[in-house]
């Protein structure tokens, strides 16, 4: 761990040290100056402070041994016994990466009465499925959890834990990371493995105009989320080999502050990232009523309506339907984009889709690199002409089906 080590005596005009920090992370107290939280170890005290008052100091590095973690970990993610899909997507992953390395790929499921259900897990090439059930884990709470997985690490020493980028896993992976006192990439959407076992973590970063490359060579297990619909879920054998394994924690280390008082199931709602069908709404549209023409093409195809950035800070569309890093991550069959540029921000959330249109103005935008099929041409002209071809093919097939029904 890096840290900063102040020298007050040689600091002689407080207030001049106070505006060498662009982060306002140094403050006066009683005096003195302090470092608070807003540190981003940006080292500009220390080059441009006084001589010697501030004094960047970093731990040795300790070296690893690598060879004493072995195989990639998959955290289940569930809603009383049910898996997230997202689950699946990643041991899909762990198993391309496990092959390279010849490690073994497991899962580690923590919940109550879910030992009966495992057969999912081990469907998909699962060598062994490690299971903590206990009514402690009945509904979510982070100490309880955290206590299990901190005891598969320490009884299994996984070179590497792969976690769903949920609701949940957001809040296990930081916890559990910062234990091991190891690194956490959150959001990778790309993950790849060298032979050392240091996992190529791969995510974008400054609001996606860079690819961030982040390896952890000094620490185990390296951790790492993923958002549901990045990765593809595998094909289930029929005739699985793994096993499961029932594991326990002393109850003393189960006990938690947190205390659940009701729970109440939220009335599903399928999102974006189950529709098959999508329109995408962009700035491209003048004003909030122009976005009738698109709900209208949307109805015609059974699609769902989504935007991007500027059409929900505008209001005009719901924030849950917005594509892109700082939104949802999907993969329909269909994905029409209407006056979409084609932003580094947006194309990571989509290019997953199994056929791409577009539609610009720009015959140069960047979204006609990742489109299947581009429209050049004006919103406002082609969305309606769309709109009206479908309506006609729809008619169309309605009058066949009737005269064969005669």
């Amino acid at each position: 761990m890096a840290k900063i080590i102040i020298n007050n005596d040689k600091i002689d005009n407080i207030e001049e040290v106070l505006q060498i920090c662009p982060f306002d992370a140094m403050e006066e107290v009683d005096g003195k100056i302090e470092i608070n939280a807003a540190c981003k170890m940006c080292k500009m005290c220390v080059k441009k402070g006084p001589e010697g008052a501030f004094i960047f100091e970093e731990d040795e590095v300790v070296a690893i041994n690598k060879d004493e973690w072995r195989g990639i970990t998959v955290y289940v993610d569930h809603n009383d016994g049910e898996i997230h899909p997202v689950t699946y997507e990643l041991i899909g992953k762990a198993r391309e990466l496990a092959a390279k390395i010849n490690h073994p790929v497991n899962c580690v499921f923590v919940g109550n009465n879910i030992k009966d259900k495992c057969n999912s897990l081990l469907s998909y090439e699962v060598d062994e499925v490690f299971v903590y059930d206990s009514e402690e884990y009945d509904k979510f709470r982070i100490e309880p959890y955290s206590a299990a997985l901190e005891d598969y690490i320490n009884n299994n020493k996984p070179s590497i834990m792969l976690v769903g980028g949920t609701t949940l896993g957001r809040s296990l992976a930081p916890r559990l990371a910062a234990r091991f006192r190891t690194g956490l990439t959150a959001d990778c959407t790309i993950l790849d493995i060298q032979e050392n076992t240091d996992l190529d973590q791969i995510r974008p970063a400054f609001g996606g105009n860079i690819m961030a490359h982040i390896n952890t060579p000094n620490s185990r297990p390296q951790f790492a989320t993923v958002r549901y619909k990045i990765f593809n879920i595998p094909e289930q054998v029929e005739n699985p080999t793994g096993k499961v394994t029932l594991c326990s924690v002393e109850k003393d280390k189960l006990t938690s502050d947190i205390k659940v008082l009701e729970t109440k199931i939220k009335n599903k709602v399928v999102g974006i990232e189950e529709a098959e069908v999508i329109v995408v709404a962009s700035r491209a549209f003048k004003k909030e009523d122009d976005l009738k023409m698109l709900n209208e093409l949307a109805d015609e195809l059974g699609a769902q309506m989504a935007g991007t950035r500027p059409t929900i800070e505008a209001g005009w569309v719901d924030p849950k339907k917005q594509i892109g890093l700082s939104g949802r991550t999907v993969k329909p069959k269909l994905i029409i984009t209407c006056g979409v540029s084609g932003a580094v921000q947006f194309v990571a959330g989509m290019k997953g889709s199994d056929y791409i249109i577009a539609i610009n103005q720009d015959e140069k935008a960047p979204i006609f690199d990742v489109a299947h099929l581009g429209i050049i041409g004006d919103i406002y002209e082609i969305i309606p002409k769309l709109t009206q071809k479908i309506k006609a093919m729809k008619n169309e097939n309605e009058e066949k089906v009737a005269q064969m029904a005669k």
